[in-house]
């Protein structure tokens, strides 16, 4: 699987959102945070500022979701990355 031009495959990374106080926030809470977090699979042959490994937050309402080989991955462009940890 080789992603072409601007396109980078990930895996989401389900994480759990504690508050200060440290409660844990519900699902419901969650969907409406507007970004979400991945690990870069793959990132595309156009993509020079992210790297594989990379974790990252992008817009959650961007790209799609495909399952190759049984396994469930997000295709994203890069323009949709907000932050690079």
């Amino acid at each position: 699987m080789k992603p072409v031009g601007k396109y980078i495959v990930i895996k989401t990374i389900e994480e759990q959102v504690k508050t200060k106080s440290g409660l844990l926030l519900s699902a419901t809470d969650v969907d409406g945070f507007r970004y979400k977090k991945g690990v870069v699979e793959i990132p595309g042959t156009d993509v020079t500022v992210i790297e594989a490994k990379d974790v990252i937050y992008y817009d959650k309402n961007s790209g799609c979701t495909l399952v190759i080989n049984e396994e469930s991955y997000t295709i994203i462009q890069e323009r949709d990355v907000v932050i690079v940890l």
